[in-house]
């Protein structure tokens, strides 16, 4: 509210239920920008930011108790709870936005709201200003100008609090354990959707629950970056890649980890995997404050070009292959993003065509990979094998902090944790 100011109005409606199928809805959860404001998990909800108004600055429109609904959907706050328990100025029924927020609306000079995130609610907000201007006449006022909230709230959400820091690293302490849940049951035969199943249940049994599609990509699915059948049988001598980080009061984790299914690598899979190893290395080592978002990117980069011209599968000059990127034939994404309440979390990666310069409080991932799909102008050894390794990574005041430092990365260590509780 500070940076908007007085005169300004921001309005930020939550995200609404989604049906999954006929009468079945996904569970619900609410939009991110909205909660990161208000702690609030309701539908149906929109909170109202209005600095200086006496009457109170946090407003926020919800659903009305209502018993007979309240037995098949669940307990509801009221507006008297939107008050009492999550500190609102005040509270009104959502049935009343039409006929409370546009008058709350015309004696501000400024909105802050976010075109195109929420269509029906952009027509709703046009149609109050459009009807405002209509009527015209001796002191009617309409806002001057409409201006983007994001901008504003996800440089906000960037910068990581205490309280956030907390919830990250007890989604991190969550997806580590599973991590090594799924190693340590892995064996031949196995399913991909039985790993997965391992995941689901140490994330479950400790309050949080999937942040994004697991990815458990057996042999060649592991070069598929977005593979999520998951349906495949894990293969003796084949490695598996798994994806998979939970969320924890609304804060993601996620991580991936690559093994072999029979707890060995051969020697070109080690190969392939200590490479990898010492890009997350490279790549983690510059995420200091100072440094420049892409600065761990081009560290990951410049060791996996050089790894690769090693094992003879690029052919010429260093500096020519990075400045032609031919490296995207084996490592196709970026190294990383910024972490929070979203996986994907917002905040722009430059400021002014510049990089962002990395500081205390930022969370990102680090995840360098090596895909090989089977193509058959590559030496057999090497096909088929698709490694990543991903931790998440906080910025801080004298370097970083790796929250999922708890999971092993060693080649070693990995092959005596893998099968050690199979059956």
């Amino acid at each position: 509210m500070r940076m908007m100011g007085k005169g300004s109005i921001a309005i930020l409606p939550t995200a609404p239920a989604t049906r999954r199928n006929r009468d079945v809805e996904y569970p619900y959860r609410p939009d991110s920008d909205f909660y990161y404001l208000t702690g609030f998990t309701e539908q149906e909800s929109i909170a109202v930011l209005i600095p200086g108004r006496a009457d109170g600055e946090f407003l926020l429109f919800c659903r009305r108790n209502d018993p007979g609904r309240e037995i098949w959907d669940g307990r509801r706050a009221g507006p008297a709870g939107a008050v009492a328990d999550f500190g609102a100025d005040e509270a009104f029924s959502i049935e009343d936005v039409d006929e409370v927020l546009p008058d709350l609306v015309q004696h501000c000079e400024r909105v802050f709201y976010t075109m195109g995130a929420r269509p029906e609610f952009d027509s709703k907000l046009i149609g109050w200003v459009t009807e405002m201007r209509s009527r015209g006449g001796v002191g009617a006022h309409t806002p001057d100008e409409f201006i983007a909230l994001d901008h504003l709230l996800h440089d906000l959400r960037l910068y990581k609090s205490r309280v956030e820091l907390g919830a990250l690293r007890k989604a991190a302490k969550i997806a580590v354990a599973a991590h090594r849940r799924a190693m340590a049951v892995c064996r031949p035969g196995l399913y991909e959707y039985e790993l997965e199943a391992e995941y689901v249940h140490e994330f479950r049994s400790n309050a949080a629950s999937l942040s994004y599609q697991p990815i458990i990509g057996g042999g060649n699915n592991a070069c598929i970056l977005h593979y999520v059948q998951n349906d495949q049988p894990l293969i003796d001598g084949e490695l598996v890649l798994a994806d998979v980080g939970c969320e924890y009061d609304y804060y993601a984790s996620d991580v991936t980890r690559t093994w072999p299914v029979n707890g060995r690598f051969s020697a070109a899979q080690r190969e392939v995997y200590e490479l990898v190893l010492e890009a997350s290395s490279a790549a983690t080592a510059k995420v200091q404050p100072g440094n420049h978002w892409n600065d761990p990117h081009d560290a990951a980069v410049k060791v996996i070009t050089r790894g690769l011209i090693n094992m003879g599968l690029l052919k010429g000059s260093l500096k020519i292959l990075l400045r032609d990127t031919k490296y995207r034939k084996y490592f196709m994404h970026r190294t990383g993003h910024w972490l929070g309440m979203d996986v994907h979390d917002v905040g722009d990666y430059k400021v002014s065509d510049q990089w962002r310069l990395l500081e205390p409080g930022m969370v990102m991932t680090v995840e360098p990979g090596i895909y090989i799909a089977g193509a058959r102008n590559i030496a057999k050894k090497w096909r088929n094998i698709g490694i990543r390794i991903e931790d998440d990574v906080v910025v801080t005041r004298d370097g970083h902090e790796v929250l999922t430092r708890d999971l092993p990365t060693d080649p070693d260590e990995i092959e005596k944790l893998v099968g050690s509780q199979a059956t």
